[in-house]
């Protein structure tokens, strides 16, 4: 069944979601493509490890605890004659429990459209919070873009995560001369270094259908992202697992909220 929203769905923002909504988006951009792409070309999935240290990691799987060591006079609970302590005297700290959080793996599936000569033609990236949030992830991620700029390699960047850094290949400055926007796709064609096209996305509207290069004289491929977000929601079953009753965990604007109050409560979800 279509979600309740024209477009993105921002209760899908929530971090504890966006894993499988990420691995979804991934996979369908690359069903989505592949009809369209062959024989000349082909679309694949590959995946990035990034390993962070905390407080980057976003979901640590373990928690290490442990007491300190304590001197044996500390645990002996024989009742002692009660004395006065005078200033003069030390007082002991209460000792602590001590918490380790080890480094976190972290998966980042992305797409490449590869010619059938084996040669990487376009990347698609489907931006995480760990790519957004300041830290380890930000940085191995701005790397990579950058490697990636100074290449003919062309990018697509798909920022559908209304919190964190600006990330997306095109300065951030350029944002301001946009239109009011929540999300934002950026594609930069691998020869012209200095030009990006950019698709700014409203809450209230639908996703993009973006054009997507490859080799010249191979004319774009189309990607509707709108379609590709319908079956994420279709086959997620988020239907079942989202309260909108509650507010979204990405925050809103005023006039966003407003909005989706009056969206929800017009489809019965209020």
């Amino acid at each position: 069944m279509p979600g309740p929203f024209p477009g993105m769905d921002p209760y899908l923002e929530d971090p504890a979601r966006w894993p499988d909504v990420h691995q979804r988006l991934i996979t369908y951009i690359a069903d989505a493509l592949q009809p369209h792409l062959r024989p000349r070309y082909l679309a694949r999935i590959g995946e990035r490890i990034y390993i962070l240290a905390p407080p980057q990691a976003l979901y640590p799987d373990i928690v290490l605890i442990r007491r300190p060591a304590v001197r044996e006079a500390e645990t002996t609970y024989a009742v002692a004659e009660a004395k006065v302590t005078t200033e003069a005297e030390e007082v002991s700290a209460d000792e602590p429990i001590i918490v380790t959080l080890p480094p976190t793996e972290h998966r980042e599936p992305f797409v490449e459209i590869v010619h059938a000569g084996g040669e990487v033609v376009t990347a698609i990236e489907v931006l995480s919070p760990a790519n957004k949030n300041p830290g380890e992830g930000h940085r191995l991620y701005c790397h990579k873009q950058q490697e990636i700029l100074d290449t003919p390699v062309h990018l697509v960047e798909i920022d559908l995560l209304s919190t964190g850094l600006h990330t997306v290949a095109v300065p951030e400055e350029t944002r301001a001369g946009l239109r009011p926007h929540r999300y934002l796709v950026c594609v930069r064609r691998g020869p012209e270094r200095h030009h990006f096209e950019l698709y700014p996305i409203p809450l209230a509207n639908r996703l993009p259908r973006i054009r997507v290069p490859l080799k010249e004289p191979d004319p774009d491929v189309v990607l509707d992202l709108q379609r590709v977000f319908e079956r994420c929601y279709d086959n997620g079953g988020y239907a079942d697992l989202v309260d909108y009753r509650k507010p979204p965990a990405a925050p809103l604007s005023s006039e966003e909220a407003a909005w989706v109050d009056g969206l929800l409560r017009g489809k019965g979800l209020r």
